[in-house]
């Protein structure tokens, strides 16, 4: 070709935020243990543009990726985070743009056992990595969605109240009405809920960790097999662990303090959680985001900090 025509000028003068690529599909593997796993993966990829340059290279995505991911796949031990990282790098170099993002969803499989009938299933998990490279920062982030089941706290705190007035209507004196309550697992609705978990520090985090605390955070596990008497199991802990969307991501919050006290104020924690409601016609949402130093305040030290340090402006390092 005589000439490169995305290196022209347009023929409007402005710059634009983000260019790229989208839905791009990727079989990727990464070794983990000594194991090889396949990951299913959709990735976005952008850069900025300059006011006087036409157009990015979109080709020069696609061997981007194919070169990194050849890379990381090749190593003993990589990651989500390292790959991500690796490709906002050689794109900010490759596009000769001032900043680059990279976003990435992967498919995982886990092995699990059954609670009850100690049966093996397979579940599958999303694995989340975010990168944004500029001329001064390289910053990601880890993550992972998992799904599990909540039970209503509200409604099951009426269904105890009309339960202990029909038991005292009948009969039953008040301790015997109290101690019965005790022992049943009360009716209440359910949701099946989806929750999202993010963590952006030096220290690398396996993001299939993050998979056990979202699912630790809810009522109650869900599994693709169960049997009856794993369907026993898994409704009885939920009915006994009752939680509003607020709780799962508080709940998300506070065990990543417990788990990770080694991580330092200046990294990132996003916590998420979706109910899809049975008995109305929404979906509930709940959301934390902040430095892990802004969360620790309150969570350790009682204190109520208004301002909450957004996921962009930690990936573009102002936090």
């Amino acid at each position: 070709m005589k000439r490169d025509v995305q290196e022209t000028k347009p023929a409007v003068h402005v710059s634009l935020s983000r260019v790229g690529i989208t839905n791009m599909q990727r079989i990727v593997r990464l070794i983990s243990n000594g194991r090889h796993n396949l990951f299913y993966a959709t990735l976005e990829i952008f850069v900025d543009l300059k006011p006087q340059q036409m157009g990015v290279h979109m080709s020069r995505f696609s061997d981007v990726l194919e070169e990194v991911v050849d890379e990381v796949t090749s190593e003993e031990s990589p990651d989500i985070e390292s790959l991500v990282e690796r490709i906002a790098h050689q794109i900010v170099q490759r596009q000769g743009a001032v900043r680059s993002e990279v976003r990435l969803q992967a498919r995982y499989p886990a092995d699990k056992v059954t609670p009850a009938s100690a049966r093996r299933t397979q579940e599958l998990y999303t694995l989340l990595g975010i990168a944004v490279c500029s001329e001064k920062t390289l910053r990601s982030v880890v993550g992972a969605e998992a799904e599990g089941m909540l039970v209503c706290p509200c409604a099951q705190d009426m269904i105890r109240h009309y339960s202990k007035e029909r038991l005292l209507e009948e009969g039953f004196s008040e301790e015997e009405a109290e101690r019965a309550l005790s022992v049943i697992p009360l009716a209440s609705h359910n949701q099946r809920g989806r929750g999202t978990l993010l963590i952006g520090a030096d220290q690398r985090i396996r993001a299939e960790e993050l998979v056990e605390v979202v699912e630790a955070s809810m009522s109650s596990e869900t599994y693709n097999l169960l049997k009856r008497e794993d369907e026993l199991f898994v409704v009885n802990k939920a009915h006994r662990n009752p939680r509003f969307v607020e709780d799962v991501v508080r709940e998300m919050l506070h065990n990543v303090v417990d788990m990770y006290p080694d991580l330092p104020d200046g990294a990132f924690v996003l916590a998420k959680q979706v109910n899809f409601e049975s008995i109305h016609k929404h979906d509930v949402f709940a959301e934390r985001y902040g430095t892990l130093g802004e969360i620790r305040q309150e969570i350790l030290g009682g204190r109520y900090i208004t301002r909450h340090t957004a996921l962009e402006e930690w990936l573009e390092g102002k936090a």
